[in-house]
């Protein structure tokens, strides 16, 4: 039985040292975004939670869709705009959104002067392939099933 914290201030668990796994040129795009990763710190193995930050003119990710897995997020501050396949949808705090798996990709873009918190939370099941409609880039499960190994649309490497 693993011995970890039994409660914490979501905040004070630090924010990932590295801001995207993404190749060039779409990391730099997300270093506006700060994940904190709430799941981890208790040892969560079947989904993962992440307090999100995202400071004015940054996005959560690239528009995405999982092809196995399924994703909540819930904001807490500010006002994001969610991109999706049907448009644009602004955002409040206490506003929640899901995308089950090989649904609507999507995203969010914080366009105001205010900071954007919200958890986001994603099961991890395995063989997830992640495709990103605007960009070409692709994901796919590495061959360790933790990590993701990203290429162009056409399978060539970054």
């Amino acid at each position: 039985m693993t011995k970890g914290p039994i409660a914490v201030d979501a905040l004070s668990v630090p924010a990932r040292a590295k801001a995207s796994n993404y190749p060039e040129p779409y990391a730099s795009q997300m270093l506006k975004r700060f994940k904190h990763p709430l799941g981890e710190a208790f040892g969560l193995k079947n989904f993962g939670v992440n307090l999100t930050r995202i400071l004015p003119g940054g996005s959560s990710a690239l528009r995405h869709a999982h092809s196995t897995q399924d994703e909540l997020i819930y904001v807490l501050e500010g006002e994001p705009v969610l991109i999706t396949d049907e448009g644009e949808t602004p955002l409040k705090p206490g506003m929640c959104a899901g995308f089950p798996a090989n649904g609507r990709a999507h995203a969010l873009v914080n366009r105001t002067n205010r900071e954007v918190i919200y958890l986001e939370v994603g099961d991890r099941s395995a063989g997830d392939r992640v495709t990103y409609p605007d960009d070409d880039i692709m994901a796919i499960e590495s061959a360790d099933g933790v990590s993701r190994v990203f290429r162009k649309k056409d399978g060539s490497e970054f």
